[in-house]
């Protein structure tokens, strides 16, 4: 399937987990919330697409290490716009029941600062994301 997109815009990233079965079972259910769909399912993997962007989750045998690190080189986290600060209130809620964990409790929802409203999330696995409510 083929989608037009502007150069320059994301096709899809590409993330390694050490189990594929509790990655599914974590991020499809936040995926599904944000508006994506299955869009690819193999043995070793699935992916889920938005617009002309998808996202890849593999369990690949290559892989290196047990849990990804989010402060080493590479991947911190991955930033998502949500529609509305209710929103992202509904998702921190219910992020706990999918395998989430919201980090900075303290300073929810305003850890990226007075204006800024987001919750952050990390999942089982290390890996963190970040729902940004619309301004």
């Amino acid at each position: 399937m083929s989608t037009e997109a502007p150069a320059g815009t994301l096709h899809h990233l590409e993330i390694w987990v050490p189990d594929l079965e509790r990655a599914v079972a974590q991020w499809r259910w936040l995926l599904h919330e944000l508006g994506y769909t299955l869009f690819q399912s193999w043995e070793n993997g699935h992916s889920w697409r938005l617009g002309p962007t998808y996202l890849v989750f593999e369990q690949s045998p290559a892989l290196t290490a047990a849990r990804h690190d989010r402060c080493a080189p590479g991947l911190n986290h991955l930033a998502f716009h949500v529609r509305d600060r209710q929103t992202v209130d509904t998702l921190a809620e219910r992020a706990a029941g999918h395998g989430w964990t919201l980090m900075f409790p303290e300073r929810h929802p305003h850890a990226g600062g007075k204006r800024h409203y987001a919750a952050y999330l990390e999942n089982s696995d290390g890996f963190e994301v970040e729902l940004v409510a619309a301004l």
